[in-house]
């Protein structure tokens, strides 16, 4: 299996760097399925190329399977493995490349940050659903897609094509965010894991997907390839990225019954002990950690691995039906509906994210003045992007400012709105630079109204399979007697009220996934 990342940014052989690989060595890695090699065939100022090799043995893979795995005799030695990218490849990029997936580089931090010009070639990928399938899934990641299928036999061109594509992406995107596009969506392309799929695969799936996959009009069938068509891990899936921050998000569908994988056994072979160990047969279990903890490379190459469905094309119903049943929308809905009766006229949206809430508030021209600041200059660009920032009517751009900037500084721009919004924000945040965020938003731009939502921890127990926090980013989560008690010292604090209330379903155990505070100013403060 073949697989080359080009740059022409200059100087290209800063490629190095950020996959934490000298272009001056070839490097070996050990993989249960064979053996992985990084070089570069090309290095220079104006282009550089690092290419993964992963030379896979069938022999060691027939050998290793577990006992109460199927015997395919002939075809577990001869078979498309050790030549057509598959979750193998995935696996091994994940190992080998895991500080760049990470998105971590001491050595160029800035380019580590920043989009650059890339190009992915894959030779061969099995594609069940085509060339047709691959754009679908690449072109919504500002990647220009190249997709060829594979001739059966180039002498008997009446034979048709095989089920794979040669594939080129081309694209300015950030390196660790192609890393985590190719390790998501090789085996989504492929339709097979070549593991057994635990409950733990859906942590994997949420921090690869991390800022795009919630967004992705294909998410449903991503998620359900991805997680080998089972069904409760699916929809724990989507519920998870549901809450990644205020992305459109479907309403999950209905429990459905489970079904087995078309390419995995239904219950776990011999020698797994529960649903979350992964069994020695057919090779590993996936490295898709986000950091091993060590620290980055001063110099590119330090010789150690790194860290870090419906049929094909069957519409996603769940998306189709996205909307306020979602908890996003439900989310939104409850800000809109509470700016309104307050009545604000100008409202900032302090972490805007892609822009979801912005859009929202300009479609309804009440609000005659619209802000959106996020920490993070990609989220700016993609919330540019999917407001048509370009195209916008001259009218409706003159409502909106978007801009850069952190919470925890002051800034003039945050002064003068009505309103402000912080809107899954404040759990992102490290707990000791909270007073710093309080400072900001209720002590330098003291809007009329503030209103915060975040997550109600005591309802993460109704999120089958979710261990731990719903994001990897939080810093903290909590319950309503916490989020009551922090509201209500911030808002004494300040000279503001606060009145408490749910968004979502709320349970009569544990409460509503979601809790809002509305913080009014005292007239006279």
């Amino acid at each position: 299996m073949l697989l080359t990342i080009s740059t022409t940014a200059r100087p290209a052989t800063d490629l190095g760097f950020l996959l934490h690989k000298h272009p001056d060595r070839v490097q070996e890695f050990g993989q249960s399925s064979g053996k992985a090699t990084v070089f570069y065939p090309e290095a220079g100022e104006e282009r550089c190329t690092a290419a993964l090799l992963l030379e896979v043995d069938p022999v060691t893979l027939a050998r290793s399977r577990g006992k109460g795995s199927p015997d395919f005799s002939l075809s577990q030695y001869v078979n498309d493995r050790p030549y057509a990218a598959s979750s193998l490849l995935a696996v091994a990029l994940a190992d080998v490349f895991r500080t760049a997936r990470a998105g971590r580089c001491a050595a160029r931090p800035e380019l580590a940050a920043a989009p650059l010009p890339l190009e992915v070639r894959l030779p061969a990928l099995p594609c069940r659903g085509g060339p047709d399938l691959a754009r679908r899934l690449f072109e919504p990641l500002a990647w220009e897609v190249s997709a060829a299928a594979v001739p059966l036999d180039e002498g008997f061109p009446e034979w048709g094509d095989s089920r794979y594509v040669t594939l080129t992406l081309t694209g300015t995107v950030r390196l660790a965010d192609a890393l985590n596009h190719l390790y998501v969506l090789l085996p989504v392309l492929d339709d097979a894991k070549h593991y057994w799929i635990a409950p733990d695969e859906v942590d994997k799936l949420v921090r690869a997907g991390e800022g795009w996959l919630g967004a992705h009009p294909e998410r449903t069938l991503i998620t359900r390839r991805y997680l080998g068509r089972r069904w409760t891990l699916a929809r724990t899936a989507l519920a998870r990225l549901a809450e990644l921050g205020d992305e459109t998000e479907e309403a999950l569908e209905p429990a459905i019954p489970e079904e087995p994988s078309p390419t995995a056994p239904a219950t776990p072979p011999e020698g797994a002990d529960g649903p979350d160990e992964t069994p020695s047969a057919d090779v590993e279990h996936d490295p898709a950690a986000p950091g091993d903890g060590a620290p980055d490379a001063t110099a590119p190459g330090d010789g150690e691995p790194d860290d870090t469905a419906p049929a094909d094309g069957e519409p996603d119903a769940a998306a189709a039906d996205a909307g306020p049943r979602s908890l996003s929308g439900k989310r939104r809905e409850a800000v809109l509906r509470t700016l309104e009766e307050l009545g604000a006229t100008s409202v900032i949206d302090l972490g805007c994210g892609q822009g979801e809430l912005v859009g929202a508030l300009l479609a309804r021209p009440r609000f005659a003045r619209v802000g959106g600041m996020d920490v993070s200059p990609m989220a700016l660009t993609i919330a540019a992007r999917k407001l048509k920032l370009e195209r916008m009517p001259a009218a409706k751009r003159e409502r909106l400012t978007l801009f850069q900037g952190a919470l925890t500084y002051t800034d003039k721009r945050l002064t003068g709105y009505d309103a402000a919004v912080l809107m899954e924000v404040i759990e992102h945040v490290d707990p000791p630079r909270l007073a710093a965020l309080e400072r900001v938003v209720f002590g330098h731009a003291r809007p009329r109204h503030v209103l915060v939502t975040t997550p109600n921890i005591e309802y993460n127990v109704r999120y089958e399979f979710l261990t731990g926090l719903r994001h990897p980013d939080h810093r903290f989560e909590w319950t309503r007697a916490e989020f009551a008690a922090w509201a209500a010292e911030v808002a004494a604090r300040h000279g503001y009220t606060v009145a408490l209330s749910p968004v979502g379903e709320d349970d009569p155990e544990v409460g509503p996934p979601t809790q809002m505070g509305v913080f009014t100013r005292d007239q006279r403060s």
